[in-house]
């Protein structure tokens, strides 16, 4: 990995939806290895872009508030980088049932529109995209592995399923390098935490509650998950990023696989304390839940050498300590749009980059 990770020197980098949580995590990463970063994020509320989320590098990256759904900003932003992380998207499974249009628009076009503008403005840059194992809908055989055929249980994974082809297809007729990396429930520091609900994602709303001192809701509990600290899902990128042989190609992630109900029992034990209140799952919820899913990584594993490292205890005891010391910065966050912006340096045309970090 050291080696691989060395490419990224003195390299541009474009990372869409980098004021979230896991192009932040990156955009930390990249910084250190000595590219210079550029982010682009629409900063919407709800999808959990937070310039906090970048303080110790604010000084070391250039951002750009701008929707990627932006052709004519997109075209500008994507000239001279190296490689390009799409990683900007709605994550939410209910609200691509409930706004199934938006989802589309930002899930697909947005993705869409960042390859056509890398096709007319910058065909060599190498780009990345985020998907979910939310494709593969109620598995038919597990682990599920990329052979598995793609059935779709909610929209946001209709979305994700037309946005990959899209990179497989610029990559097939157009020539453009592209890779495409099916998540699963990654989590860690710097994710979104304002969501009181947990209609995003169950794990930090599960965080949020047990260090207030809240039950955790368990609906169900008998789902099984696997689950990717956020530290592994960066070097999967980075590693793809660089790796010639990952061109066009679809790679699985994964992590340690768990019940709902032991990771819940995990979570109090690493917390130091708290309780658990069970409920049954609401019939929303229910219809779109694939129940016991985990995936297969013997794929990146065998031909990348990409494997998790972080286990779910070190991993949960991590996060619990980054939000108990930064609580304040993640709870109240629905102002993040009006979050000291005069202060980002904002790119446009020809500017040149803020120094690397040294590697």
């Amino acid at each position: 990995m050291a080696g691989t990770t060395r490419a990224f020197a003195g390299k541009r980098c474009l990372i869409t939806g980098g004021l979230g949580f896991i192009g932040s995590n990156l955009a930390h990463r990249l910084v250190a290895l000595g590219a210079r970063v550029t982010i682009v994020d629409s900063l919407i509320p709800a999808y959990g872009g937070n310039l906090h989320n970048i303080d110790h590098i604010r000084d070391r990256v250039h951002v750009n508030i701008s929707d990627v759904r932006d052709p004519h900003a997109m075209q500008v932003l994507v000239r001279g980088q190296d490689y390009i992380f799409n990683l900007a998207g709605q994550i939410g499974h209910l609200e691509s049932m409930e706004d199934p249009q938006t989802d589309l628009r930002i899930n697909t076009e947005g993705p869409l529109t960042v390859l056509e503008a890398c096709r007319r403005y910058n065909p060599g840059a190498k780009v990345l995209y985020a998907s979910t194992r939310q494709v593969y809908g109620k598995p038919l055989h597990l682990p599920v592995d990329e052979t598995h055929p793609l059935q779709p249980i909610d929209c946001n994974a209709v979305s994700n399923i037309a946005a990959e082809h899209y990179h497989r297809l610029y990559s097939a007729v157009h020539g453009l390098r592209t890779v495409c990396l099916r998540l699963t429930n990654t989590y860690g520091p710097r994710q979104m935490m304002k969501d009181t609900q947990g209609r995003y994602a169950f794990i930090y709303y599960w965080i949020r509650r047990i260090i207030d001192g809240e039950p955790l809701l368990v609906m169900g509990g008998n789902q099984t998950r696997d689950f990717t600290y956020v530290d592994d899902c960066v070097g999967a990128l980075l590693l793809a990023a660089a790796e010639p042989q990952a061109d066009g190609e679809v790679y699985n992630l994964g992590g340690e696989a768990m019940s709902l109900r032991s990771l819940a029992d995990l979570l109090i034990q690493v917390a130091g304390g708290g309780r658990i209140e069970l409920m049954e799952l609401p019939a929303e919820r229910r219809a779109i839940d694939p129940g016991k899913v985990y995936l297969s990584y013997e794929k990146i594993r065998r031909e990348l050498g990409w494997e998790p490292h972080v286990g779910l205890a070190e991993g949960l005891s991590r996060t619990i300590a980054f939000y108990r010391q930064h609580r304040d910065r993640y709870w109240n966050a629905a102002d993040v749009a009006e979050q000291q912006i005069d202060a980002l340096q904002i790119v446009r045309p020809g500017d040149d980059l803020p120094p690397s970090a040294p590697s």
